[in-house]
């Protein structure tokens, strides 16, 4: 799944193409993603100007005059300029703009979205349901030692799951969570309540460094993910120490590093570097 890096690497490689450019043409070859695609889109939209892209979390946003187009990329998507390719099977929706700029969506296992939200009629663009129970930006200022501590004072989940969950910290995936546990040599086992403020503290700096890395090294390919030109990101190759290392040595103390399964979620960790009180592990729900 894209995440937050790959989704704000696509907004400043679409942004500067169609700011200001109006949608000649809407086409919906398939409307059936995670969600429908909205029937009355290819009217709404066509021969209206986007004024600006933006993101929210792992969603991609499309400001218009009287309302935002919502995409997310789900599991497998992509969005890419193309000049004259005839579509593909998984090609299911595209954006014409004057100039014969074309960005098109392809979305290989139907996992994606794009919504409307009308300006006038639904009220505030992050009233909408998608939006409401996201947690802060990483990169907010609101983001402190003090409002992480107080938010996990009272979880009893692991660190990793409070931030896979998106409700505290929006858009720290399951690269990023794992990266920043091992920066912080936090045990992604450990109960989040658990925390000190200083763990806190490490955590929000390890977070905003692995995403900085990602965002300048084109973001991480595990799958699927490619820019608007179809080139993969190559953090996992220049940043990554345990995502995707399971059994090769630590490049801190070189023990091997470990991989585990959370809420069926793969998780990598240095059981030397992040060491857990081992009478405490088994007792902790995983």
């Amino acid at each position: 799944m894209p995440e937050l890096p790959e989704i704000e690497l696509l907004k400043r490689e679409i942004e500067p193409k169609i700011q200001n450019r109006t949608v000649l043409e809407f086409k919906i070859r398939n409307h059936k993603l995670r969600w429908p695609v909205p029937d009355h889109l290819p009217k709404t939209i066509v021969n209206q100007t986007i004024l600006k892209c933006s993101r929210r979390g792992k969603y991609l946003l499309f400001h218009f005059k009287h309302g935002v187009q919502i995409i997310h990329l789900g599991m497998s998507g992509s969005l890419r300029f193309i000049r004259d390719e005839s579509p593909g099977k998984h090609d299911h929706l595209e954006w014409i703009f004057n100039e014969s700029i074309i960005l098109r969506m392809n979305d290989p296992r139907k996992f994606g979205a794009v919504l409307w939200h009308d300006l006038e009629n639904d009220g505030k663009l992050y009233d909408n349901k998608v939006f409401k129970n996201l947690g802060l930006e990483p990169f907010s200022t609101e983001l402190t030692d003090q409002y992480l501590h107080k938010k996990l004072s009272n979880k009893k989940k692991s660190i990793k799951q409070v931030l896979l969950d998106g409700h505290i910290i929006v858009g720290v995936g399951n690269i990023y969570s794992s990266e920043s546990l091992f920066k912080s040599r936090i045990n992604p086992l450990t109960p989040a309540s658990e925390l000190s403020m200083k763990n806190c503290s490490e955590i929000i700096t390890s977070i905003r460094e692995a995403l900085c890395d990602s965002i300048d090294s084109g973001g991480s390919t595990i799958r699927n993910y490619v820019n608007t030109n179809g080139e993969s990101g190559n953090y996992m190759k220049n940043y990554a120490s345990v995502y995707g290392r399971n059994g090769l040595p630590c490049n801190v103390c070189n023990s091997k590093i470990i991989k585990i399964k959370q809420n069926g979620r793969s998780t990598y960790y240095c059981p030397i570097c992040q060491n857990l009180d081992k009478k405490r592990s088994s007792n902790l729900n995983i």
